[in-house]
This record gives C-alpha cells, sequence and structure tokens, in this order.
C-alpha cells in the first residue's frame, strides 16, 4: 500500500458478467470457469475518473453516430509523446487507427509482398505471429539471448546472419511484451543500423511505452535516418486501461511509408475510430500525466510484493524484475516439469490462469505470464495460490 497517492488502486473491483474477456472468457479459453484470472494484459483497476467524465458529458448528447478525427485529438497525441518522451512529431505524422494489432497486419501487408520474410523477436507477443502467417508471409525468429539472471538482450549477430532479399519487415516490441526489457538507445542503434543497411522496415510496436520504470526512448527519435525506416504503432489502451474502446494510432516521418499504410488502412477499413475510443484518448493524454506516475509506483510496489513473497516462501519461479510493463515472465524451469505438467498443476492444482508462455514461441516452453495489474490484496490471494503448487 502506499501513502500520498491520489488514485485509489486497492479499490476492489468486479468484473465478472461484464462482457470481460479477462473473466468471462475463462471457459472459452482455458475450459475451466473457477480460474483466478491473471492473464489478459489489462487491469483490474478502474480507468481514471477524468476519462469516465469526459466519456460521460460526451454522452449527454444522447447522440452516437459517426465520429471523424479532430485537430485536438491530434494535439493531444503530439503534447503526450513531447511532454512524456521528448518525442517532437507533428500532425501529418499521424494517422488513427482502430487497434495496434490491425495496424501491424496492414503494415505486413503494406510493405511486403506475399512469401517475404518478416523478423519477430521471440519470446513476443503471440498475434505477432498470426498475423504474419495470415498475411502468408514466412515467419523468421531472431530469439532474444537470455544471461543467468534472466536478463534478456538483443542478438543481433543472429538477426544480420538470417537476412535475406526477402526479408522486408522486422517486428519491434519496445518496450518489450513479455520480458519487461526497456531497450537502451544504444541497442535500438545497432538494431536499427543493420535494417537500414539491408533496407528493412521496422514496425515498433511501443504501447507500452508509458509503463516504464527506467527511461525509454521511442525508436524514431533517434534519428532522421532511423525514423525514415520506420513505422510507430501506439495506444492509451494499456495505459489508461481503455483497450476496449479500439482508438490506436500509427506514426511515421515517412510520407511514402504513411501512405502505403493509410492505403491498406483504409482497404482493410480500420481507419475509423469508435466515437468514445477519439474522447477517451483526448482525456487521457490531456489529463494523465499524475495518474501515470502513481501507477507506475503501484506497480512498481507489486513486482516487489511479489519478489518478497517468493523469497520468504521458498518459491523457487524465477523472474527478471521488469523494466516496464505490469507483467512478470515467469520461470518455472527450477522444477524439472514438462511444460504440461507445469500448465495442469497451474490451472488444476492452482486454479490460476496464467498465459501460456509457448504462445510467444519455442523458448517460451517452462515459462508463464502473470499479469500483476491489481490491488495488492488481490495479488496476495493469487500468489496464495500459486504457492501451494510450487514449493
Amino acid at each position: 500500500m502506499l501513502d500520498n497517492i491520489e488514485y485509489n488502486f486497492d479499490e476492489k473491483i468486479t468484473r465478472k458478467n461484464t462482457n470481460c474477456a479477462k473473466y468471462d472468457g475463462l471457459k472459452r479459453y482455458f475450459g475451466y470457469e473457477d480460474l483466478n484470472p491473471l492473464w489478459v494484459a489489462d487491469m483490474d483497476f478502474k480507468t481514471p475518473s477524468f476519462i469516465n467524465d469526459a466519456i460521460l458529458d460526451a454522452a449527454k448528447n444522447s447522440l452516437y453516430g459517426y465520429s471523424i478525427d479532430s485537430d485536438d485529438i491530434y494535439q493531444s497525441i503530439i503534447n503526450w509523446q513531447n511532454t512524456q518522451h521528448n518525442w517532437q512529431i507533428n500532425k501529418e505524422d499521424i494517422y488513427m487507427i482502430n487497434g495496434v494489432v490491425p495496424a501491424y497486419s496492414a503494415c505486413i501487408e503494406a510493405f511486403s509482398e506475399e512469401n517475404d520474410e518478416v523478423i519477430v523477436q521471440t519470446p513476443i507477443y503471440p498475434p505477432l505471429f498470426k498475423c504474419v502467417n495470415a498475411n502468408n508471409r514466412k515467419v523468421v525468429v531472431n530469439e532474444l539471448k537470455k544471461d543467468e539472471n534472466g536478463y534478456y538482450t538483443m542478438d543481433l549477430e543472429d538477426l544480420e546472419s538470417k537476412i535475406t532479399p526477402k526479408t522486408k519487415i522486422l517486428a519491434l516490441c519496445s518496450p518489450h511484451n513479455p520480458v519487461g526489457r526497456v531497450w537502451s538507445k544504444d541497442e535500438l542503434e545497432k538494431l536499427a543500423n543493420i535494417c537500414i543497411k539491408h533496407n528493412i522496415i521496422i514496425v515498433s510496436d511501443e504501447i507500452h511505452s508509458d509503463i516504464t520504470f527506467k527511461k525509454f526512448t521511442p525508436l524514431s527519435s533517434i534519428s532522421k535516418e532511423i525514423a525514415n525506416q520506420t513505422i510507430t504503432l501506439n495506444s492509451a489502451g494499456k495505459t489508461f486501461n481503455i483497450a476496449g474502446l479500439n482508438s490506436a494510432y500509427a506514426i511515421s516521418k515517412n510520407q511514402d511509408l504513411l501512405n502505403k499504410f493509410k492505403k491498406i488502412a483504409q482497404k482493410r477499413e480500420i481507419q475509423s475510430i469508435n466515437f468514445f475510443g477519439y474522447i477517451a484518448t483526448k482525456a487521457a493524454y490531456d489529463n494523465g500525466a499524475i495518474f501515470v506516475e502513481e501507477l507506475k509506483k503501484y506497480l512498481l510496489s507489486n513486482i516487489e510484493f511479489t519478489k518478497n513473497y517468493f523469497e520468504k516462501n521458498s518459491i523457487k519461479i524465477n523472474f527478471f524484475q521488469p523494466e516496464a510493463t505490469y507483467l512478470l515472465w515467469l520461470d518455472f524451469s527450477s522444477f524439472n516439469l514438462s511444460h504440461n505438467e507445469i500448465k495442469n498443476k497451474l490451472l488444476i492444482g492452482a486454479k490460476l490462469a496464467l498465459n501460456d508462455g509457448v504462445s510467444f514461441g519455442s523458448n517460451g516452453n517452462e515459462y508463464f505470464r502473470l499479469n500483476l495489474a491489481l490491488s495488492q490484496k488481490a495479488l496476495e490471494i493469487a500468489l496464495n495460490q500459486l504457492s501451494k503448487e510450487f514449493i
């Protein structure tokens, strides 16, 4: 628990029977309903009141017709990226879209042809694999390297060795989901220079960029040359718990690149934003700085609480303390169990729903991802369940 905090992250939240994927989708995705859900990457905290108030105020008109973007929404994005990340962008660099994943899929179609190659750095967010395959492109895996402390780095030598004339796109997850790395400016620069050398477009998913515990560098902010090779995808959805409103945006300083993307986005009809998505995004970016700082403090306290709980109870589950996100990449390898045995102990014994590490790539074997964006009391209950099976 934290003192002198404006937002109540300890408040008990009820999400069952609200069409909530995390809670109401348990039977569909796991085969069981009586699970404690720590999987879907949204937060069990109320969306801040300044967003709810803006939505309620807009609803007073009692009319929910087709919406259109305005200068205000662009200015809120411009201001946020400047004040939070020291990244200067302009209105013409931004294109509104209804989600990062649909935009990622559109990027694959826009910047490559069928049977071309897309590099992904595993373990990585599972929908990226699906998007590549659905567009009839080939996934090329560039595994991250992990040291004895669970610290992941990019394997740039392996990356360059796998590039062929068919390699057109690199999917960058920055900050990285699920391993929680905030890539340094030096790491990003080295990666980008390889892509520039081989004329590979970088699609940089920066949706977790606000929930970072060390300095975050937007890839395109590093240099004009890197910006020219990059399209960035982002949203207020993760930061402010408004993912269900389907409001996101793409940014590129390269107008040719952005125009290619726009053409496919319009073909796929992903440029139409939910009416409340516009309202919520603007309210979030105009008013959200204090909320984000307090959120990060609470998440850090939950990370520390989990670390101390594992040590106190001699739980041999390892994890690298994340530099970003509210997701823990849990390593169960010390138990010498098969992946399916770990999975069954979680589901049947502990009655916990965690994301299966194998879905993030083959190097996710013996790993599961845990979402700790919930009250510390609720987190302790979940950890008690976990400890009964994994001491």
